[in-house]
């Protein structure tokens, strides 16, 4: 086995900084490329003719924020953003004039968050979205020009959490969450909402089933369908006489997305995503597309932009262990052009395979985890080290989201820093059918928590982590993860790190967004209802708030004061406890973040922290905190002393 010290240390700003580019696209018409670079620091959005991609100029000029969502007007006159204001996900849309360079802010309101609801491949001056301006409960749907800015209000909203449109942009459907925890469906007919749905899902399908749109002559709906199986399948419904067939369905996972023919919108193919992702051609000429780029590229790849025409597709391609690169994929001529590498710095970096895994929880259920082990761990390859390691359980948020194979920057920090790093879809992670999803029901903190445990427990015993140095992390459902890691079982991890995690599970019900409100029954049925009183001891028990005291390994919390989701007030409530009852805790707050942070300054001096913070409970490797804090935001609210060079760092 190679000494881990012979391998170098990868810079943190070269996994947590700027990419070099990214989100690549190309215009329907075929005539530009765009992508998201650095201007002076802060990602904005860039554009070159397609014949021309080292020509490129810079469309919009934050000085703050990064934008990170754009994307391009169905004309290619406009390119469109959204952006929010210190992570109060209040996002609002602009567009810039591909000619004159303008910029206009299309939705000039305040608290206000737009919801894009559709668009079309016949009428691509216009668009559909939902603006809560009125009622912060609720998007009225309007119909906005993008050339003119115009805004006419199509249907008022009062009561529904969502809407579809077909391609001549009008109202098709209108989506509500019932009494039961589940989805009512309703035919929208000339602007006005029918009074009784078409179609209900019980709870029990209410995160595996939903409408997929319409083909471009609006008689087919496509739906991604649990109902009478467990995992999601494809399914077309003839709009007229409401007869249903299945296009595709999987044991083992729900059919995760499509690839639709721009000018008919018929789903051309379909993938789906156990442990790795897997594409299924139902055209002929696109899958011998698909399978031409599976030839010539290695590891993973997918479509992320097309032209109206479909002769040219910007391609990605991610071999996990080299920097991810995005091509411009020629169909006609069959020919690959490099567009660029998201992060040319980490060449010839020590970047590490990812394993696949299935860990059997206590009660039998399959869990779905990948693991990353440090340079030099592991001679034979088979992802069991050479010798035990220091661990981290890195917890993905949701907690209804999943991890997935590929390129993770976490996952390639902490592996880097000598650490075996595992990350388990625990039940109620999404994407693997509603059995699995519906197992989680009214279990945070129980088997929710148990699967995690058990997961290490595991780890443990096949030899890959050391039983006294484990630490839990993750960011929102996560950090909740990790505060109930601690404080439910104090002597399983030797530390842990928080980000942006609920504390008190009862108040981060009340304190929710208004525009969740449409939504909040689901949050009950599978959470606990704090209006009942069941419910609210349900939440009070796994809320790791009343536990604060039995937390007795080194904590580490981060939190946005902007974060609409997860408030300040839950870190700031156990930091309280803790403190109240004599437990050390190092709390870093950033002023101009939301939930997670944007600013690649803040990441960065995040990581350095979380780095020593780690070193010093576990034992990895660190670069040293220096200078790292300096362009960042980053208070230091409690417990500087908790963390190696923290002081020093912030004395010089």
């Amino acid at each position: 086995m190679s000494e881990l010290s012979s391998y170098p240390l990868i810079p943190r700003d070269h996994l947590f900084g700027n990419p070099t580019r990214t989100s690549g696209q190309i215009s329907p018409d075929g005539k530009w490329l765009s992508w998201l670079a650095p201007l002076d620091g802060v990602l904005n959005v860039w554009m070159a003719p397609v014949g021309e991609p080292d020509a490129g100029k810079a469309m919009t000029s934050s000085t703050d924020r990064p934008i990170r969502q754009y994307f391009w007007a169905p004309d290619s006159q406009s390119l469109l953003y959204i952006q929010d204001k210190g992570g109060d996900e209040n996002f609002l849309l602009y567009g810039i004039d591909v000619g004159t360079g303008k910029e206009t802010t299309l939705t000039p309101f305040e608290k206000t968050r737009v919801d894009l609801i559709g668009g079309s491949e016949r009428i691509r001056d216009k668009i559909l979205i939902g603006l809560n301006n009125r009622d912060p409960q609720f998007h009225d749907v309007h119909l906005l020009n993008l050339n003119s800015g115009e805004l006419t209000e199509v249907l008022r909203n009062e009561s529904f959490a969502g809407f579809m449109s077909d391609d001549n942009l009008e109202v098709r459907m209108a989506i509500r969450q019932n009494e039961a925890g589940g989805t009512d469906y309703f035919h929208v007919v000339d602007g006005t909402v029918e009074e009784a749905p078409f179609v209900s899902t019980a709870m029990e399908d209410s995160l595996t089933t939903g409408p997929a749109g319409y083909t471009n002559d609006g008689k087919t709906l496509y739906w991604l369908d649990s109902r009478g199986r467990n995992t999601a399948a494809l399914i077309a419904q003839d709009v007229a006489s409401g007869s249903t067939s299945v296009i595709a369905e999987n044991d083992q996972a729900d059919i995760s997305g499509t690839l639709r023919d721009p000018k008919t919108g018929e789903v051309e193919a379909y993938s789906v995503e156990y442990l790795k992702t897997e594409w299924t051609a139902i055209d002929a000429e696109t899958g011998a597309s698909l399978d031409w780029l599976g030839e010539q590229l290695e590891g993973e790849y997918g479509v992320q932009s097309r032209t109206e025409d479909d002769s040219t597709w910007i391609v990605w391609n991610d071999p996990v262990t080299s920097p991810s690169a995005t091509y411009i994929f020629d169909r006609t001529a069959q020919t690959l052009t490099p567009f660029y590498t998201t992060r040319p710095e980490l060449e010839g970096a020590p970047l590490q395979p990812m394993h696949m895994l299935e860990i059997k929880a206590r009660d039998g259920l399959i869990l779905p985890s990948y693991l990353t082990l440090p340079p030099g761990s592991d001679a034979d390859g088979d992802g069991i080290p050479d010798q035990p390691l220091p661990m981290i359980l890195f917890v993905h948020g949701g907690p209804w989201a999943r991890d997935g194979y590929g390129y993770n920057s976490h996952h390639q920090w902490l592996a880097n820093r000598g650490y075996a790093v595992l990350s388990v879809n625990f039940r109620g992670s999404t994407g693997f059918g509603k059995d699995f999803i519906n197992a989680s029901n009214l279990q945070w903190g129980l088997a929710m928590h148990d699967d995690l445990i058990d997961a290490t427990d595991w780890a443990i015993e096949r030899g890959i982590g050391q039983a006294d140095r484990i630490a839990i992390m993750g960011g929102s459902y996560g950090g909740y993860a990790t505060l109930a890691g601690l404080a439910f079982t104090p002597e399983k991890f030797a530390c842990g790190v928080d980000i942006v995690g609920p504390s008190n599970l009862e108040t981060l019900l009340e304190t929710i967004p208004p525009y969740w409100a449409p939504m909040v029954k689901i949050f009950h049925e599978r959470m606990g209802n704090p209006n009942t009183e069941e419910g609210l001891a349900l939440l009070k028990a796994a809320s790791p708030l009343y536990k604060a005291e039995r937390i007795v390994k080194p904590l580490l919390i981060a939190q946005g004061a902007n974060d609409p989701r997860v408030k300040q007030s839950e870190s700031d409530q156990i930091v309280g406890a803790m403190k109240a009852a004599g437990i050390p805790v190092t709390y870093v707050l950033y002023p101009d973040e939301g939930h997670g942070f944007a600013k690649p300054a803040n990441n960065i001096a995040f990581t350095a922290i979380t780095e020593n913070f780690l070193a010093s409970c576990i034992g990895g490797r660190a670069e040293p905190i220096g200078d790292d804090l300096e362009p960042s935001t980053a208070e230091i609210v409690e417990g500087q002393e908790h963390v190696k060079s923290l002081e020093a760092a912030l004395a010089d």
